[in-house]
């Protein structure tokens, strides 16, 4: 399923931007990229995300910058020595007054700006305000997800009902009655006997049975009415259907195409070639559910 989260936060000389976006796919994929000082966060971050989410591919981005407050300039005292003692050299040698302040500190390298180094509490304190806003971004993900799922649903069971109504077709067709088939068998005989004259009544008869047998579809109507059942009982559950449903449309399919190669009238053909496309059109749906 697809959706979007963001939020962003500060704190001390921080600042913060969570993304979070997620697309279909089978399985969990997560993907963060976190700056390389920020990899303590990883596995909480993995962890809140494993305990909501069951499929999708779910990428997480965290961008840090740090504002103009953090930084701080600092003397390098080595450098005002040796430029000292440089100086000294110079005012003996040549009788003039040593330099002033301001001329020092414009020499190249006596002051550095520099970051603030910021103590464990306050980095754990920063830590915890990124996690905090991870969160915001996380639910924005989910309720897009949701969104998405209600909508997916009512197209999920419209499927469901469709390959229930064509199910149902089946069963109750003219050309399934005891009397359709045996007209029909009948009529294939005839025709044998018809163009050989030395095939064996009796024997004919026997492989006609067997043929209605095999050519009988009860079993694949009965499977595909439960598979019914049980879709529509997991669309009304609380939990994550998308696996489920999946293995039910890969059973879906399978009795479809029996149905399929049995099919002994056009009717019951037509409706098989039907099934199959509504179960694919079912199965392309349930790839975007959790």
């Amino acid at each position: 399923m697809t959706g979007f989260g963001r939020s962003s936060g500060e704190a001390g000389a921080w600042a913060w931007v969570w993304e979070v976006r997620s697309v279909n796919g089978r399985g969990l994929d997560l993907r963060l990229r976190l700056p390389s000082h920020y990899d303590s966060l990883e596995q909480r971050v993995r962890k809140s995300i494993q305990s909501r989410l069951k499929r999708g591919s779910v990428t997480v981005s965290l961008n840090v910058t740090r504002q103009a407050g953090g930084m701080e300039v600092q003397v390098n005292e080595d450098v005002l020595r040796d430029v000292l003692k440089a100086a000294e050299v110079v005012r003996k040698a040549t009788g003039t007054a040593l330099p002033r302040v301001d001329g020092l500190l414009a020499l190249k390298g006596v002051l550095d700006v520099v970051e603030q180094t910021d103590s464990a509490e306050v980095r754990e304190e920063i830590e915890a305000g990124m996690l905090g806003d991870f969160e915001i971004a996380l639910e924005e993900l989910l309720a897009a997800r949701r969104s998405e799922g209600a909508h997916l649903t009512d197209i999920v069971l419209q499927k469901i009902s469709e390959i229930a109504a064509l199910t149902k077709s089946i069963e109750t067709s003219p050309a399934r009655a005891p009397e359709a088939i045996q007209k029909r068998l009948k009529d294939q005989v005839a025709r044998l006997m018809d163009t050989n004259s030395g095939l064996d009544e009796a024997r004919l008869h026997q492989e006609a049975v067997l043929v209605a047998t095999r050519a009988d579809v009860e079993e694949e109507v009965k499977r595909l009415a439960a598979h019914v059942a049980a879709a529509k009982d997991l669309v009304d559950s609380n939990d994550p259907i998308g696996r489920q449903l999946d293995f039910l449309a890969q059973e879906f399919n399978r009795e479809a195409n029996t149905i399929c190669s049995k099919a002994g009238a056009n009717d019951i053909s037509q409706a098989g070639l039907a099934l199959k496309t509504a179960i694919d059109q079912l199965r392309e749906q349930v790839q975007n559910i959790e």
